[in-house]
């Protein structure tokens, strides 16, 4: 087993053990009773089947609304296509609660479809499943765009040639190429559905409840620990059932592919697809724009009209009213500084995970691959309070360290990192790889002049998703957090939970800084993968 794989499994096994063990192992011994209790109440069964149900139709609207957008953005050459791809990654990042206060202000009491339309959507399911595909139209679009992007066009185009009309040469050429990618951004979208919190806690009210929810309940409200464990356990037995039939399902579709540089295969709009470019820019302004639009309005609208009156008051630890030991701006330096770090981590030990799973063969292995993705699927509340009783003992007493936060961070990024990078690096033809290394190459040449030049894109694509999902981690980083050193999401929450108008504005302020502070690396990030594109490098 290499080190990466080794490394992650510990870090992640312990915190989660732990927990489990202060709930269920009790005086020197094990009590297994409260498992058949849980398993045995009705409540439990019905939260457990709204969690599956909703995930399955979050993840179904996820990629029927989304695929088209990852055509779009893969294979159409159109002015803003940078910017509108750094503003589709944005709300992916926002803390659940900010986004779902921008959708009760959309769907609920006086929201526009309340006085335009006279209903509301914020007591229905519609609402969070439309939430749901707010957050995670980024994860298809960027996954399987992605790829999509490097396909050689000219495999369909000579189906096209020999007879074969559009959809089936589509259907028959680039679907099961695409297949793997697809697998992929499914499951991601199927684990955070899954795990939601946030939004089932703003727009679901007592009437939906998923596991997350309940862990949370059972863990912060009623303190009941044995509970919580058996949860925990039933939430990571769902996930690893999960992971195991799509890595079954993966490795049968997975097929050495031509790549090519992404630059070539965008072109511009023609026929058909403007109607496509059109609808998708519909649906971004819609799904997307409009709810940031809300966001942005309600940080602007002050007590004496509109204006920068809340933003002012972020400079200042005293307008918190003793919420923070810092001003609440301090917050957004805090976030970069962690989220760089926790990015470079996740890109070393997801990039050397990714590679050891390409190259090693076995059952283990392949276990492993299923492992990285239990991070996603695990409560947030289980890995903070996790890390925060296990760190606590030298040698690794972080409790008191900067470094726990990033660590905590990495943990949720790594599985990004390597579910992007596995389909490029399992499309690489592996006679390149035995023919350098016969010519003499050491493997880490080989990996330099081989493979990096057809995944720099793909590593370009996981930095920022782990930079993304380090920004907005939220449900871990508040249990680590310092109380000098907060993160953006945690400075909202806080913000959110103190009542009066003020504050409220406060956090909606300090939201939109997050979002413009997102875009703006996002942007960053394409400009530099749009410069080593045209270098050769991509």
């Amino acid at each position: 087993m290499t080190p990466p794989l080794a490394f992650l499994g510990v870090f992640f096994a312990y915190p989660v053990a732990s927990i489990v063990g202060r709930g269920l192992h009790q005086g020197g011994s094990w009590h297994l009773a409260p498992i058949g209790d849980v398993l045995g109440d009705a409540s439990i069964r019905h939260v457990l089947w709204f969690t599956c149900w909703q995930a399955a139709a979050s993840t179904a609207l996820t990629l029927a609304l989304a695929l088209p957008g990852a055509y779009v953005f893969a294979r159409l050459d159109f002015p803003g296509k940078r910017l509108l791809r750094a503003v589709v990654t944005v709300p992916f990042v926002l803390p659940t609660v900010v986004a779902g206060t921008a959708f009760l202000a959309l769907l609920g009491r006086g929201g526009f479809t309340d006085d335009l339309f006279g209903f509301r959507l914020d007591t229905s399911v519609w609402a969070i499943l439309v939430a749901h595909v707010f957050f995670n139209y980024a994860v298809v679009v960027r996954t399987v765009g992605g790829l999509w992007a490097q396909l050689d066009p000219r495999q369909e185009e000579a189906a096209r040639m020999l007879g074969a009309g559009r959809f089936p040469a589509w259907r028959r050429v680039t679907l099961p190429a695409l297949g793997p990618s697809v697998a992929a951004a499914g499951l991601m979208v199927f684990l955070f559905t899954f795990t939601s919190f946030g939004v089932i806690q703003i727009l679901g009210g007592p009437t939906y409840s998923t596991l997350e929810v309940e862990i949370y309940r059972q863990t912060a409200e009623l303190l009941d620990l044995p509970t919580a464990a058996v949860l925990t356990l039933l939430q990571l037995a769902a996930v690893a059932l999960i992971l195991g039939v799509h890595a079954w399902t993966v490795r049968r579709r997975e097929a050495t592919l031509r790549l090519v540089d992404a630059a070539r295969t965008a072109h511009r709009p023609r026929g058909g697809e403007r109607a496509l470019l059109a609808a998708v820019l519909g649906v971004v302004a819609l799904l997307i724009l409009l709810p940031l639009g809300v966001l942005v309005a309600r940080s602007l609208d002050g007590p004496g009209g509109y204006g920068f009156t809340y933003y002012r008051a972020l400079t200042s630890a005293d307008a918190s009213g003793g919420t923070f030991l810092v001003a609440p701006l301090q917050t957004v330096w805090n976030s970069l500084r962690y989220a760089a770090v926790a990015t470079v981590v996740a890109l070393l030990i997801g990039g050397l995970a990714a590679a050891a799973l390409v190259r090693r063969a076995g059952r283990l292995v392949r276990g492993f691959d299923a492992l990285l993705m239990l991070p996603l699927g695990t409560s947030a509340v289980t890995v903070g309070f996790g890390f925060l009783i296990t760190l606590d003992k030298p040698p690794l007493d972080l409790r008191d360290s900067w470094l726990l936060v990033p660590l905590a961070q990495a943990l949720v990024g790594v599985p990004f990192v390597v579910r992007v990078m596995l389909p490029v690096l399992r499309a690489v033809d592996h006679r390149l790889r035995e023919a350098a290394a016969v010519l003499g190459a050491s493997p880490a040449r080989v990996w330099r002049e081989v493979e990096l030049p057809f995944v720099g894109r793909a590593l370009g694509i996981a930095a920022g998703f782990a930079f993304a999902v380090s920004l907005g981690e939220f449900g871990a980083t508040v249990f680590i957090a310092r109380p000098d050193s907060p993160t953006l999401p945690v400075a909202v929450a806080r913000l959110l939970g103190r009542p009066g108008p003020a504050d409220y504005g406060q956090a909606m302020a300090l939201s939109t800084i997050l979002m413009l502070v997102c875009a703006a690396s996002l942007l960053v990030l394409e400009n530099l993968r749009t410069s080593s594109a045209s270098s050769g490098e991509f």
